[in-house]
């Protein structure tokens, strides 16, 4: 599993991966994000985007179907970043229950009413907080 900086990955592959994820916001992705591939092709993609200094927001997190075992790994990986880039904490908004349980799996912790989270309301969903160290 490689994590590139999307504006430094094969364009050709990129391109094929936005294809069949419609969802996906490719300025956003292309400014601040990353692709990560796995055997040679690319199964996902993140924004981790810092919003204050040494707050960051994973955003626009997707990985294929096919690779979504590897979630775990990946969200693993994803922190990892977050601790060399010098983050004191990550928000994630969920929008599924299942990555919620992986989300508390991975001691993130429930967010309600936080400065953070009332700053940027979602309706739909949970916010989760992890404090990187």
């Amino acid at each position: 599993m490689k994590l590139i900086r999307a504006y430094e990955a094969d364009e050709a592959k990129v391109e094929q991966f936005l294809k069949s994820t419609p969802n996906v916001k490719k300025e956003s992705l292309m400014y601040q994000g990353y692709v990560v591939e796995i055997d040679e092709k690319i199964e996902a993609c993140f924004v981790l985007e810092e919003m204050e200094d040494g707050i960051y927001w994973l955003k626009q997190l997707f990985i294929t179907q096919n690779k979504a075992a590897k979630l775990p790994v990946l969200l693993e990986a994803i922190l990892t970043l977050a601790k060399h880039q010098k983050a004191k904490r990550v928000f994630v908004h969920s929008h599924q229950p299942v990555v919620d349980i992986l989300l508390e799996a991975l001691q993130f912790n429930p967010q309600k009413e936080e400065v953070f989270v009332d700053k940027y309301k979602n309706e739909q969903g949970n916010w989760w907080s992890y404090h990187v160290s």
